[in-house]
């Protein structure tokens, strides 16, 4: 069969998604093996996988693969999210934009059979981006939050929590997002650093000519205002106690109270307080009984309570307001203050305002204890720890209670009934809260009750994700939440730390009495080069399938995933996806160079001129996997990747052992020689296969006819033994780089022979490795000296010294110049070290590997030097 001269991913792709699934490898049931089990975080409905879910999805099916060739049972179940807020934003613009509805024209059931028709169009988007990704998902399990088992399982919940008096339904201060007119969590809220104004008021005392200069950021809020608060030990304000003040424009009195609360030395020392529009000013006005006045209406435009500027947006009434102040004298003065203000975290342009509103909320206390105690003693595991412990800690320790109300349509509709005189019960539907009125001896008719408005936050849903995706809160105990619970790992982005990471751990201890994953995967955030994390709204987020197209489905999970250190942020750089595709041209080569040898084995040839390669491979390729055990449980997989494709399979595999074994032009190989270097390679490409799944299983069976598929061959048992035959081939790689480089140094062509003399004590090593040592550096005949060789080109590696003979005339004034050269920067380089090792703050704080590296350093140079004098000495 003729290879193509380099790798086609995309036809590799296409062929082998269709037999993975044709042959259902990915379908998981329970059985008698271990399950190792991965939910995946569901993607907003209507998204796209920006580069931040794909470097989650590509941790998670590297793990999965892994653990499939391990012999688990491995389960990994797909989904999405409805996305409250942001999909019934994406359906309202749809509607006015394409059909010149607005929402407010459409029945409840009329804008949810758009809704359902939008994420039947757009829910499959992100379904086939993380197949063309090569994720080894069990797509009979796709799961979406708003399934009729799930939306049963979130009510069920809801109603579990309210009669355990956990949740709640009342009026305070929450975070309202004007444009999407809903309530906001804390978490749902983002806080960015400004330079703000501070704009100083008059307000004129009542029966006086005296004013009272106050300072605040928010003019606009101004006809809100129910009080002016000063602290009691301001000697500048005690001669107003039981005074009251104008509000300006609207002309309201309203009282001078007296706080601690206060800042003397902010602004003026006299606080304004509208205890409608600022949570430390709602407090106050709990605390002296003070009017609650509105002034904003939902979308952000001012009320009739404001009484002036009715209808018109905050800001522009802001900008109205100064002009109004400025007209009547009342504006004193404006400064800029540094200040944050808060943004929506689903409407990232709309700023957040504080309003009193009733809403439903969880009591988070006590739910949140089992699951601190969860992380902090170790049943769950952070990685990295060191990173995120301590802010999950914090989050918990001081967690306030959660608003789960949201005044929207798309979502599960809170199960509460309400009478027409505004009593409620909550129950899963009309009948059972009408049995339930009726048990309360109430007259209200069943069709006179009414379902609650709102619906639950979607992160009210997600929290139950590692169950309800087994049916766990629907069909409590089943085999399957029994087989598959708790998951193995959870991998998530650290920004959702809050929103979905404790509260699963909270839903796993307070629903299952268990943890519902042993460890969690952070990874970081995906950044340009110029360090701005990726966002639709900068457009530096490239297209996944583009990329995928361009460079091959591996090549771009190999080169997010060589950026990836865990939990650290990462630089977004094409030229590491262009890396990976470079890691699938030496593969190919590879297989190019093993294919051509495949006519040339004779059973008859000897194998002891390559027997060193052979044993030495095998040592190295027992090492690494080793090593890779190691790097998986420590959730280290950059670095495993690096040593599998760079280390193991780029220099040691290609650049070394198959140089050694390769034989000459024409020449038979030993049948021994090319079965191990085919068996080598098998198990190279299934070291490889978790993390470049379609080149490894494409390039497997081309190599041989196989009888199995790669994705799930098992990983065999590694008896790895330290070996000396490990030191013996670095020492070997060692020795032909320095010869080989002496040699171009020197000018001397590959093809020029030269005879090689060795001084050393370890002859009997050096007689292992000769005829590959001489076969490489092209010399005619290897020796050994016990002292040096006149007329040749010295040599030195660790302790052994080379003499290079050649029959050509060397250039000794070219060749001395050259020594100079060399003995000068290696004198300079010694120097520096000795420079440090001198230091004696230097040497009493560094770390021994540091010292020991320092040391090695010098006597590396030191003999380098001594060997370049040497050589000058022989000239």
């Amino acid at each position: 069969m003729e290879l193509s001269n380099n790798f086609e991913p995309a036809q590799a792709e296409q062929k082998w998604t269709g037999i993975w699934k044709d042959k259902r490898y990915f379908n998981s049931k329970p059985d008698g093996r271990k399950a190792f089990t991965v939910v995946i975080p569901p993607p907003n409905v209507t998204g796209v996988l920006h580069m931040g879910h794909t470097l989650n999805e590509t941790v998670q099916d590297i793990l999965v693969r892994k653990a499939r060739m391990s012999g688990f049972n491995a389960c990994w179940v797909p989904g999405s999210d409805h996305a409250s807020i942001a999909t019934e934003a994406k359906v309202v613009q749809m509607l006015e934009k394409e059909k010149g509805i607005k929402k407010a024209d459409l029945s409840r059931e009329e804008f949810l059979k758009y809704a359902f028709e939008w994420k039947e169009k757009y829910g499959g988007i992100i379904y086939n981006q993380i197949e063309r990704l090569g994720c080894s998902v069990d797509w009979d399990r796709v799961t979406f939050t708003m399934d009729d088992h799930y939306y049963k399982a979130v009510i069920k919940i809801f109603i579990d929590l309210y009669n355990k008096g956990l949740i709640y339904r009342g009026a305070r201060m929450i975070n309202w997002d004007p444009r999407a007119k809903t309530a906001l969590s804390d978490e749902e809220v983002i806080y960015k650093d400004a330079v703000g104004k501070l704009y100083h008021v008059k307000y004129k005392v009542k029966d006086s000519d005296e004013y009272i200069t106050v300072a605040t950021q928010r003019p606009e809020t101004i006809m809100g205002d129910t009080a002016i608060c000063v602290n009691p030990a301001d000697e500048r304000y005690a001669h107003l106690k039981g005074k009251k003040v104008i509000v300006p424009m609207v002309n309201r009195e309203i009282p001078v109270i007296y706080d601690e609360y206060v800042d003397p030395a902010f602004g003026t020392g006299a606080l304004k307080v509208t205890p409608a529009h600022d949570i430390n000013d709602y407090n106050l006005g709990l605390k002296h009984n003070l009017e609650v006045i509105d002034t904003l209406n939902a979308d952000g435009t001012l009320s009739a309570a404001a009484q002036v500027y009715v209808g018109k947006d905050r800001f522009e009434a802001r900008k109205l307001v100064i002009a109004q102040l400025t007209e009547e004298g009342l504006l004193v003065k404006v400064e800029e203050n540094p200040t944050r203000v808060a943004y929506s975290e689903r409407n990232p342009d709309t700023v957040v305002e504080p309003r009193i509103s009733t809403q439903w909320w969880v009591k988070m206390k006590e739910i949140a204890e089992p699951a601190l105690k969860a992380v902090v003693d170790g049943d769950i595991r952070i990685h990295p720890g060191d990173k995120f412990l301590a802010t999950y800690k914090y989050w918990l320790e001081n967690v306030k209670d959660w608003c789960i109300s949201r005044q929207l349509w798309w979502g599960q509709q809170i199960p509460a009934w309400y009478a027409p005189d505004g009593t409620f019960v909550v129950a899963a539907n009309r009948e059972e809260a009408f049995e339930q009125f009726k048990s309360q001896n109430s007259n209200v008719k069943i069709e006179e009750l009414k379902q609650d408005e709102d619906v639950l936050d979607t992160w009210f849903s997600s929290w139950l994700w590692p169950t309800e995706v087994f049916n766990g809160i629907t069909q409590p105990g089943n085999e399957e939440i029994n087989y598959y619970y708790p998951t193995a790992v959870l991998v998530t982005g650290q920004d959702i730390i809050f929103f979905w990471v404790a509260r699963m751990i909270m839903a796993g201890m307070e629903f299952q009495k268990e943890i519902p994953f042993k460890d969690v995967y952070f990874t970081g955030m995906v950044r340009d080069k110029q360090g701005r994390k990726m966002s639709k709204q900068l457009g530096n987020s490239p297209d996944l399938l583009g990329l995928i197209d361009k460079f091959g489905a591996d090549a771009v999970r190999y080169g997010i995933m060589i950026s990836a250190p865990a939990g650290n942020d990462l630089l977004f750089d094409e030229a590491a996806l262009e890396q990976g595709r470079f890691v699938n041209n030496k593969i190919w080569n590879a297989l190019k160079l093993i294919k051509g040898w495949e006519g040339r084995v004779d059973k008859n040839v000897t194998a002891a001129s390559s027997r060193f390669a052979l044993d030495w491979f095998e040592s190295r390729l027992q090492e690494v996997r080793a090593e890779i055990e190691k790097l998986f449980t420590q959730f280290k997989l950059s670095e495993a990747l690096n040593m599998v494709a760079n280390s193991l399979i780029w220099d040691d595999f290609c650049s070394w052992y198959l140089e050694w074994v390769k034989p000459g032009f024409e020449q038979p190989i030993a049948a021994e020689v090319y079965e191990k270097t085919v068996s080598y390679f098998e198990q190279l490409l299934q070291l490889l296969h978790p993390f470049m799944p379609f080149i490894t299983e494409e390039i497997y069976h081309l190599l041989k006819e196989q009888h199995d598929d790669l994705c799930v061959k098992q990983f065999a048992e590694n008896n790895f033994q330290p070996s000396a035959i490990l030191a013996e081939g670095e020492l070997l790689k060692k020795v032909i780089t320095a010869i080989r480089d002496a040699r171009n140094k020197n000018q001397l062509k590959p093809k020029d022979t030269i005879q090689l003399h060795i001084q050393t004590a370890n002859v009997t090593g050096y007689q292992a490795i000769e005829t590959i040592l001489a076969k490489q550096v092209n010399a005619e005949t290897v020796s050994y000296a016990t002292d040096a060789v006149a007329n040749t080109i010295v040599v030195a590696v660790e302790k052994d010294k080379f003499f290079i003979e050649s029959n050509l005339e060397v250039d000794t004034v070219a060749l001395k110049e050259q020594l100079l050269k060399d003995l000068a920067y290696q004198q300079g380089f010694l120097e520096s070290v000795m420079k440090k090792l001198n230091n004696e703050k230097f040497m009493q704080n560094a770390k021994p590997e540091v010292l020991a590296s320092e040391q090695k350093k010098k006597a590396d140079a030191e003999a380098r030097i001594n060997t370049i004098q040497e050589s000058l000495n022989n000239l």
